[in-house]
């Protein structure tokens, strides 16, 4: 057991020891710009002591929702001067049921003085999808297309989600046709995102639509749509409700190498899988993995905690246990609010709150014993971690000594969910050290590498140097994850030297960290954006040397760094160590050697690559054909241009781009997850 949960206080006191100097360098720097000033319209409250008497409000109105007798109405008349639309789109979206929303909402209009807004509109329009209310959703949203709601408007986005929510297959396909319709001929460029084609893969999944999801999956990726964490938390959800979890896993397997984020959903899909065939060692393994991978585990986990004991790994459960079962000094709201009329008046009134990693903060949540047994429902006190992290943006004394008086619950999952909505690092460093000094919060490995990589991310570097220092001395390893992360952080920043030196730090024999394909690529990225690539090079070398064999990404990724230098050799030196490690080149490399050849006039040589190219079943982007027909003619080799004309035709069918992305993931990654994706359903349409 290290020091950071052996001896909290201990701990404590040590950090704001050693931050105490450091603290001088944030609270020393000069800020640009001022505070904004006080706006009672605003959509997010813009100090502490606001958020605080918004939130007593908002807890208020939720439970005047939620109560049996009468007499609820005048008494939110009563609350009408405190009400503005921020308030208003959190009790809406927090309201028990979808009619307590609408007759909230309805109310409010009555209210002299009170104008719904985006926020307000947006907010009951989700609330209503959520519930499955088709008809009053058409019906609102016809009464803001209408100019019923002054300055609301509606995004094509907004529509799919809505009528995905509601399940409407036939009117999400409407819109995101329209929408795809429109980007064709307005933004010829323009196409629609990822999160869209997302929208329509679930809902096609959840009305079982199981080709229809497939074929979506690969027209996505063939339209240059790249797939994220997202993406594939759907198709792993889609392939465990059918009983295909041995598929959903091998997909979860490959996602590292795809240079793809695993996300604590995909966690507790394949745990919750696993936990209905009672397998306890893959529930364990699972669990570790989540370690490895730096992912703060969510409260799902709880329903795990039984099996681990009865299975004997009581380590494990007791780690669960800790780390989410309720906190005893957090309170109910029928216990902490008696009558919503003098709730103004105590500012010491305890107002503390958990945040457990639910995606919805405003409902009811799950009251657990020890051995994760729901025991009953409690309404937890409100809170937004982004808007409280809104506030606390500028730092400044009235709004520390507020929060110190709010007496928050810190949890590691609220402190990080602040963290990660901090837009400057300053900020977040003065919040990261005085709440470390807060009782009951100890920081641990999370919120630690949470902040280390924000500050690499901002160019702070001595203090990553000292956290991870730090780090080391209380005998915690951060996990390989994190180290990734915070080398990219580097990279982004282009200090190619700092991403090298934390490299070697954290490999050496004192961190106890083990080189892998991933940290190298990761590596070899950072030194080619910082401007030494040639570094990078030498260190796919030493790869070798070691027996880690770089991929196709990390090839193609330095070998478009050359290409766009106009550095043919190199190219050439790469592309045959490529071919050396019994790589075969996809139509990313095959495609990047042709464009470097026809810039540098050597279309003989592109021509022989497009020869390549065809005989091993791929196909350029329709870009790249027409530029090496371009070049063939430029220098004279009509015949040449005429094969190429030939063997592709207009290029009409061309993809305008091709699969992948040449420094994270290939286009055979992506079909592969496409087979694996297709064969549970139809053997012709995976053949196909």
């Amino acid at each position: 057991m290290n020091s950071f949960s052996r001896n909290p206080v201990s701990f404590v006191n040590r950090l704001h020891d050693l931050f105490a100097g450091l603290r001088f360098f944030s609270s020393g720097r000069r800020r640009l710009g001022s505070r904004r000033k006080k706006d009672d319209a605003v959509s997010e409250p813009n100090s502490v002591p606001l958020y605080l008497r918004r939130a007593k409000v908002i807890d208020a109105l939720r439970l005047l929702l939620r109560s049996p007798a009468g007499g609820a109405e005048d008494s939110i008349r009563g609350l009408a001067s405190e009400i503005d639309t921020f308030v208003a789109s959190q009790v809406i979206r927090g309201s028990p049921s979808p009619e307590s929303a609408m007759s909230f909402f309805d109310l409010l209009r009555t209210i002299p003085g009170f104008a719904h807004n985006q926020h307000t509109c947006h907010s009951l329009a989700k609330r209503l999808s959520n519930s499955g209310r088709e008809a009053e959703l058409r019906s609102f949203i016809r009464a803001i297309e209408s100019g019923e709601y002054e300055g609301v408007s509606v995004s094509f986005m907004d529509l799919l989600r809505w009528h995905s929510g509601t399940g409407d297959l036939e009117a999400a396909v409407n819109v995101w046709m329209e929408m795809k319709s429109f980007y064709e001929k307005n933004f010829s460029a323009k196409r629609p995102c990822s999160e869209s084609y997302n929208i329509l893969l679930d809902l096609y999944a959840e009305k079982r639509k199981h080709v229809e999801a497939t074929r979506l999956f690969l027209y996505m990726v063939k339209q240059g749509a790249l797939p994220n964490p997202r993406t594939y938390t759907i198709i792993m959800k889609h392939l465990v409700k059918v009983g295909k979890v041995g598929e959903a896993m091998e997909i979860f397997k490959r996602l590292p190498a795809m240079r793809m984020r695993r996300t604590s959903k995909q966690y507790l899909l394949l745990i919750d899988a696993f936990m209905i065939v009672r397998d306890a060692q893959m529930v364990k393994t699972l669990i570790g993995e989540m370690r490895k991978d730096g992912i703060l585990p969510s409260r799902g986990l709880m329903s795990s905690v039984k099996l681990l004991q009865e299975s004997g790994f009581t380590e494990e459960a007791d780690e669960i246990v800790t780390k989410f079962l309720p906190d005893s000094r957090i309170g109910s709201l029928d216990t902490q609010l008696n009558v919503p009329n003098d709730m103004f008046d105590d500012e010491d009134e305890d107002d503390d709150q958990p945040d457990e990693d639910c995606d919805d903060v405003y409902g009811v949540e799950d009251d657990c014993d020890r051995n994760g047994i729901a025991s009953g429902l409690k309404l937890k006190p409100w809170i937004d971690p982004n808007a409280l992290a809104s506030c606390l943006k500028n730092w400044n004394a009235d709004d520390v000594s507020a929060l110190e008086n709010a007496k928050f619950v810190w949890t590691t999952t609220l402190v990080s969910k602040v963290l990660r909505a901090l837009r400057k690092a300053d900020t977040a460093w003065e919040f990261f050290c005085w709440v470390s000094q807060q009782p009951g919060f100890t920081h641990d490995i999370y919120t630690v590498s949470r902040m280390i990589v924000m500050l690499a991310r901002q160019g702070n570097f001595d203090l990553v140097d000292r956290l991870i220092e730090k780090v080391k001395s209380e005998g915690i390893q951060l996990s390989p994850s994190t180290v990734r992360l915070l080398i990219e952080a580097y990279g982004r920043s282009k200090n190619a030297d700092a991403a090298l030196k934390v490299f070697r730090k954290l490999m050496s024999s004192l961190f106890g960290l083990k080189p892998s394909l991933l940290l190298y690529s990761s590596l070899v990225r950072a030194l080619t954006k910082g401007g030494r690539a040639t570094a990078a090079v030498d260190l796919l070398e030493e790869m070798m040397l070691m027996g880690i064999n770089p991929d196709i990404q990390t090839y193609s990724g330095l070998m478009q760094h050359f290409a766009r230098e106009g550095d043919v050799k190199q190219v050439q030196q790469l592309f045959g160590m490529m071919r050396q490690s019994s790589i075969e080149p996809d139509a990313h490399t095959c495609s990047l050697l042709i464009n470097v050849y026809c810039k540098n006039e050597r279309s003989a040589l592109a021509m022989r690559v497009f020869e390549d190219m065809v005989t091993a079943g791929l196909e350029p982007d329709a870009s790249t054909k027409a530029f090496l027909v371009k070049s063939l003619w430029k220098e004279g080799k009509l015949r040449e241009a005429a094969t190429v004309e030939e063997k592709i035709g207009d290029g009409k069918d061309l993809p305008r781009s091709l699969l992948g992305h040449v420094w994270s993931v290939n286009s055979s990654d992506l079909m592969h997850v496409y087979s694996v994706y297709a064969k549970c359903f139809t053997n012709e349409n995976a053949a196909n």
